[in-house]
């Protein structure tokens, strides 16, 4: 019998699938990429913090074409408006103006309201050739409280689809419909602590306030498995679900259903400002 939901959190999806990979330290798959002096490593826990001064971000020592990127994730309490805590792939340092990244990325917020996570798809620059980006986000708030614990966030990224999971409870599926619509050359990964008052909280209406400050975003239990840019053709990713195939399970779906009729705060393919000719995969 699948419990199709509890006041406590989503339906259990049945399948873990960061128990399949194991935990690497953080010097052996990443460094400091900017903000040295607010980087703090301490057991294998990492604290990254943003004040008036700067932020500080990391990257994977490798670039990889497919796989399995997760850490947990503890965000700072309080009034965090315009702040925003990633963790992310990217290589937009490899590809400039034209590059593809895949984002888990908690905006800020004021005491009184949630934090909203943001899943997001660019694909080779994701501009629209005027200049404007297209981004794919779909936003979410959390059935728990994010700067109580740590809790482990995840991008599963494979040549068919990619999936976001919060403590291995898949929130959105993103599948290749097109070689247009679908990131494909390979990526690092990266966390950072940055302020982006511009657009973060409620689209900019409130900014960081650094009377609160120093920011702290917190990571621990770095996962990364899979196939680097060199890796043979044979290399395999992780796969999503307990079949091995790469669509989820009938109880991944139920636990994913649940996340978005109960947490979807945005989904862009149901926006109507949006230019759908833009997004076709909607």
């Amino acid at each position: 019998i699948i419990p199709l939901s509890n006041a406590q959190g989503p339906p259990f999806p049945g399948f873990s699938p960061s128990s399949r990979v194991s935990t690497v330290a953080f010097n052996t798959g990443f460094r400091n990429l900017w903000g040295p002096q607010h980087q703090k490593l301490d057991q294998g826990s990492l604290t990254i913090w943003l004040d008036k001064s700067s932020g500080s971000g990391f990257k994977s020592l490798r670039p990889y074409q497919s796989g399995y990127f997760g850490a947990a994730m503890k965000l700072q309490p309080g009034y965090t408006a315009g702040v925003l805590t990633s963790f992310y792939l990217s290589n937009n340092e490899e590809h400039p103006g034209d590059h593809d990244e895949i984002d888990i990325e908690f905006l800020g917020t004021t005491p009184d309201k949630p934090y909203t996570l943001q899943t997001n798809v660019y694909i080779r620059g994701s501009g629209d050739g005027d200049g404007n980006i297209i981004g794919r986000e779909m936003k979410f708030h959390l059935w728990f409280d994010p700067t109580k614990d740590y809790h482990n966030y995840a991008i599963l990224w494979n040549p068919s689809e990619i999936i976001f999971f919060v403590d291995d409870v898949p929130i959105r599926r993103y599948p290749r419909k097109s070689d247009a619509t679908f990131p494909t050359r390979p990526m690092w990964v990266y966390g950072s602590i940055w302020d982006a008052s511009s657009w973060a909280t409620e689209n900019g209406r409130y900014k960081a306030d650094y009377n609160y400050q120093p920011f702290v975003g917190r990571y621990t239990n770095f996962k990364v498995s899979g196939c680097t840019a060199n890796s043979p053709s044979s290399c395999r990713p992780p796969s999503a679900s307990p079949s091995g195939s790469s669509s989820l399970s009938r109880q991944q779906a139920l636990a994913m259903n649940w996340v978005k009729n109960n947490y979807l705060v945005y989904d862009y393919c149901h926006d109507p400002k949006r230019d759908h000719t833009q997004i076709p995969e909607c």
